[in-house]
């Protein structure tokens, strides 16, 4: 087992952690397809919940597997954990031989907020924030070969999070963000910047969400569906928003936490980047 964590110069407080299996043994494995973990937490945290025990399960199933603790609170603004996102990606594929991982095949996942930031990965990879941290007008080594995205935050319309867009924004002011500026706004609305290169998404929601209603998946689907971009997508009836798998090993002792029916979308989510191809 590798493991291993770096920081993402130049951003201190951005940190990559592998738990990967290497073939720095005498024993010769075959080349994984690799996952880097967002986890939630509206860009003012990041939810335990969502980070080491979600990526135990994706490298149970035959990936290698990253957590990405990027900036929040104040250090969410100015496209910082975008920043923090293309660096991580191109991390990966760049030392893609000394993690054993296919460089063709480095797949993002988030959840809440932590899902905002996987699709901006996706959708904003050529944006020019990437452009700047990566010194290149060549941004494909920080593109997703694909997002999965869990409850995601998405628009900062009607539907928005409002915590997460005033950090986004760069603001705490407890005030709607229908009163930002819509040109600031609207940089964060990812629905309104998906197109033909935005790589293949798996989203998963729940009808009853009241924190972050489906509706952002409804629209970030939708806008994949005029753009003849790749999606499954997944609402299941009940359970509140931060399920992370759903089961008893992220419940933190409340029986609101444990949806079995909704167990399932772990399973869903690596069959589909398995068996996706580029």
């Amino acid at each position: 087992m590798l493991i291993e964590q770096i920081t993402l110069h130049p951003f201190e407080d951005a940190t990559l952690t592998s738990l990967c299996l290497s073939n720095l043994s005498d024993l010769k494995l075959s080349p994984r397809r690799a996952v880097i973990v967002c986890p939630g937490g509206g860009y003012s945290n990041l939810s335990h919940r969502e980070d080491e025990v979600v990526a135990a399960q994706y490298l149970a199933a035959g990936f290698a597997t990253f957590i990405l603790h990027y900036s929040v609170k104040e250090n969410a603004k100015d496209f910082r954990p975008l920043k923090e996102a293309a660096l991580a990606i191109k991390h990966v594929r760049e030392n893609a031989e000394h993690y054993n991982i296919d460089p063709d095949y480095v797949f993002i996942t988030g959840f809440s907020a932590g899902g905002h930031l996987a699709a901006s990965a996706g959708v904003l990879w050529d944006h020019p924030a990437v452009k700047e941290v990566l010194g290149t007008e060549d941004t494909r080594v920080a593109r997703p070969t694909g997002m999965i995205l869990c409850y995601p935050v998405i628009t900062t319309g009607a539907y928005t999070h409002v915590h997460s867009a005033q950090r986004l924004c760069g603001t705490f002011q407890e005030e709607s963000v229908a009163n930002y500026p819509r040109e600031v706004a609207d940089q964060f609305s990812l629905e309104l910047h998906v197109k033909e290169n935005t790589p293949p998404a798996f989203l998963w929601h729940t009808a009853a969400d009241q924190a972050v209603p489906v509706e952002n998946s409804l629209l970030f689907a939708a806008a994949c569906s005029r753009a003849k971009v790749p999606f499954e997508l997944h609402i299941f009836p009940e359970g509140r928003h931060g399920l992370s798998l759903c089961n008893d090993q992220t419940a933190s002792g409340s029986e609101k936490n444990l949806i079995p029916h909704n167990e399932c979308w772990i399973d869903l989510a690596t069959r589909w980047a398995k068996d996706l191809t580029v």
